[in-house]
């Protein structure tokens, strides 16, 4: 304690229970700096004013009586900007009562002691008493000042962090939640200022911000001080990190780093200290253009990355709770350092048994995306502003198009259907009340300010994964919600079928058994879009095509890096999400006239008059023309299970004809590390091939599992084209020669103790297809997300019906 020490108390006098004392932020600086040192966490060293301290500049200043006389004047129909500006004004027209200006001047004194330094550079940040609640965030409400140097500009920075309680934004939020203003009160932080100005900063969430997934921490950074990024005036780098393997490391897998996604952002700008002097005055930090070099550079390393996720999962173990944490690396002295940490207060909220979804049932011109924010759907008239203050010109229930927001423009966002703005990402200011007030919001986009324009009616969609996109026209779509609270038991296996990787952890909530098919050709067509082998050989690609893959790969040397690393980050994301339950990988099952559509891939591919029994699937991955593809995608995969330490990503072989060729196969995978058994590496098969079936047991001798591809199964079976309409009607998976087919295959492979699975929306919506498949004893059955709950019931429906048909025959 201090002799002042009901004023003043140091961080490492507090702890989280004295929030009433200096107010969430600080009381959390106090808990982490008192609790969490000795595991590392390196919080920088301060000092809090205490809620005493404010009442007592209210009472010297008799403010009471004025406050409450102007806030009844809002509550008679008053302006808020004017009340606002008139109370404000009365803070910094204040005085400072003697003992309050000692103390401050004191303790900064003493900082700079500790410090080893005269006149040390500091933050001063505001905290209320009522700040950083699980139910209500105040983050953004009150003002935090950077870069102060020297008493009588700290004094100044405080003088302004007392008036900012009473900002426009501050008020209306506290009366929406129902906080009486003259009950709470502020408190400062001031701490030691980290030069990030000199290297970077940014926010994590130990969430995903907008699943609520809580097995990753996501790290927005950007060069400079983190301002920019709160504020989303930038567009961050973002990293993913899953926390269940962060200290994992077995026999197999030694130096697991599960970073499971890194993505580049623009960074255009920094903000940084401003040079001034006692004369000039003025804003301490400015705002400059980044180079060439740090836009094209990720901020951190993959160690620093790792670091702030340990932090991360230890400062949400210490809270029991999900984290919003504010972190910033020093450029001077060097190391990490967390600046702040608070509750998490979205998705804390949400009703876990209950599951939304949205989806397009239409399509439209995309107009622009940017980083969905949610998982809805909106649609409405845009109203196109570049200030808060023209919230009158803003019709209720509008699409708010802007540059960037900040918290003035809150009480404009409550009134809008849908927001887009040019700048910011995940963890931007927009980002975070968006989701707080549930609206739909599409972050980042560059150029919709330019774009979209008063009156022009459009669909904002955040329905399908981490791009968001704003359609043209109003569409249609439909929203469903899922109550997850009664799902039946099975024993039967249900699985996902998980086309999007950036859509994975929108499904963790339900309780599937993994994922039974992810295709490898959706990620490459939509994640990475060069034909591998144009990577491997960009010069053989024609000029057209090699400008396009410099702008996709942004102009890297080693283009074949950018395959393995995209195609590993799109599999990590979706293996991450179900752990540990399996994920079944299928490789690429291109058609030559598919893959010859990817960017450089017309001249790698012959033309084929009929692709479907073509060059495809398991019959590329050892030819000369296309191993060298095969390898990349053998690498991406074996970094997710090698490096990330996702070892439940299960590999499955797609239209593999012949044991010869299964052999041919398993060696070259074998040849790229990926040997069968090693680091409990699974390999199935697709059966969609009669020779699959008739060979069943000979195949289960070199694979781990069967998956049924129904639709191949019967076109080849059959003899039917499955896209000839005329041939439609004999089209039919329950035709006896299929099933027959299944049946044998079962058999056969349960001999072998090998699983059958299939993929299919068959059982979804047809339910005696369901109870064929229990009653031949399938292991599990893989649909789309969105029938899961459907086809569940159809399951334990049809386990119901054997089980008392059972019964019966005996």
């Amino acid at each position: 304690m201090t002799e002042n020490d009901d004023l003043i108390r140091w961080f490492d006098e507090l702890g989280r229970a004295d929030t009433p004392l200096v107010g969430g932020k600080n009381a959390s600086l106090g808990e982490m700096v008192r609790e969490l040192g000795s595991s590392g966490i390196r919080v920088p060293d301060g000092f809090a004013t205490t809620a005493d301290a404010y009442w007592r500049l209210l009472d010297a200043n008799d403010l009471r009586e004025p406050i409450a006389d102007l806030i009844g004047e809002l509550h008679d129909g008053g302006s808020l900007q004017d009340v606002g500006e008139r109370i404000r004004q009365l803070f910094l027209d204040a005085e400072f009562p003697p003992e309050l200006r000692t103390a401050i001047t004191r303790a900064y004194e003493e900082l700079g002691a500790r410090l080893g330094r005269d006149a040390p550079d500091v933050a001063v940040r505001s905290s209320a008493t009522a700040e950083d609640l699980p139910e209500a965030s105040f983050a953004g409400q009150q003002e935090s000042f950077l870069n102060i140097t020297g008493a009588d500009a700290l004094l100044e920075a405080c003088r302004r962090c007392y008036a900012s309680l009473f900002t426009d934004r501050a008020i209306n939020y506290r009366s929406d939640h129902g906080f009486d203003h003259l009950e709470v009160a502020l408190s400062i932080g001031v701490q030691e200022m980290v030069r990030s100005d000199l290297a970077s900063a940014g926010v994590m969430f130990t969430i995903d911000t907008d699943s609520g997934f809580p097995r990753v921490a996501l790290i927005d950074a950007a060069w400079g001080l983190g301002e920019s990024v709160v504020a989303g005036t930038v567009d961050p780098d973002e990293y993913m990190v899953f926390k269940p393997l962060l200290d994992h490391a077995g026999p197999d897998q030694e130096g697991v780093r599960p970073v499971i996604s890194k993505t580049l952002g623009e960074k255009a700008s920094k903000v940084i200290y401003r040079a001034i002097d006692e004369t000039s005055g003025g804003d301490p930090t400015e705002v400059v253009d980044t180079d060439d070099d740090e836009r094209a550079s990720y901020v951190l390393d993959d160690d620093e990355i790792l670091q702030l996720a340990r932090w991360a999962v230890v400062i949400e173990d210490h809270y029991g709770m999900a984290m919003d944490i504010e972190w910033a690396k020093d450029g001077d002295r060097g190391g990490l350092f967390i600046v702040q940490a608070r509750p998490e207060t979205v998705q804390a909220q949400r009703e876990a048994s209950m599951l939304r979804s949205f989806r397009l049932l239409e399509r439209g011109e995309e107009l622009v995306n940017g980083v969905a924010i949610g998982d809805g759907i909106a649609a409405g008239t845009v109203c196109n502003l570049s200030s808060p203050d023209d919230i009158d010109q803003f019709p209720e229930g509008a699409v708010l198009v802007t540059g960037v927001t900040d918290p003035d423009w809150e009480p404009l966002m409550k009134r809008a259907s849908a927001i887009i703005t040019d700048h910011g990402g995940r963890t931007s200011h927009a980002a975070i009340v968006s989701r707080e007030l549930g609206v739909v919001a599409v972050i980042g986009t560059g150029d919709a300010t330019s774009l979209l324009t008063d009156g022009d009616e459009v669909t904002v969609s955040c329905a399908e994964g981490d791009v968001g996109h704003v359609y043209d026209g109003i569409l249609e779509f439909e929203e469903s919600e899922l109550d997850l609270s009664d799902v039946p038991e099975t024993r039967t296996d249900i699985m996902l079928n998980v086309a999007n990787p950036a859509a994975a952890f929108r499904w963790w909530r339900l309780p599937a058994d993994g994922v039974g098919l992810a295709r490898m050709e959706f990620i490459v067509n939509n994640h990475i879009k060069i034909h591998p082998m144009a990577l491997v050989h960009p010069d053989r690609v024609d000029d057209e095509a090699r400008q396009r893959i410099a702008e996709l790969t942004g102009g890297r040397e080693d283009t074949a890096e950018y395959f393995v690393e995209r195609l590993a980050y799109a599999v990590g994301r979706i293996a991450a999400a179900f752990w540990p339950d399996p994920v079944v990988v299928r490789m690429s099952d291109f058609k030559t006239n598919e893959y010859a559509r990817l960017i450089g891939g017309a001249g790698f591919e012959p033309s084929e008059g009929n692709p479907m029994i073509g060059w495809r699937g398991a019959s590329r991955y050892y030819h000369p023309d296309y191993r060298e593809g095969f390898a990349l995608e053998c690498a991406g995969l074996k970094r997710v299970r090698d490096e990330m330490g996702l070892t439940n990503t299960v590999i499955m072989i797609p239209f593999c004809r012949t044991l010869t060729e299964a052999d041919q196969v398993l060696t070259t995978m074998a040849e790229h590390g990926l040997v069968r058994g090693r680091n409990g590496l699974e390999i199935y098969v697709m059966a969609e091939i009669p020779s699959n079936i008739i060979l069943a047991a000979e195949f289960a001798e070199r694979f781990d599992g069967f998956s049924i591809g129904s639709n191949d199964l019967t076109q080849l079976t059959l003899g039917v084209d499955r896209d000839s309409s005329m041939l439609a009607p004999l089209f039919d998976e329950t035709d006896p020669a299929i099933t027959r087919s299944i049946d044998a295959l079962i058999v056969a492979a349960h001999d072998a103790d090998r699983k059958v699975g299939i993929c299919g929306q068959r059982p979804s919506d047809d339910p005696d297809f369901a109870r064929l498949l229990v009653r031949s004893g399938i292991d599990s059955i893989s649909i789309t997300p969105d029938t899961f709950l459907k086809v569940k019931q159809h399951v334990a429906d049809a386990e119901t019906a054997v089980s008392a048909a059972d019964v019966g025959e005996e």
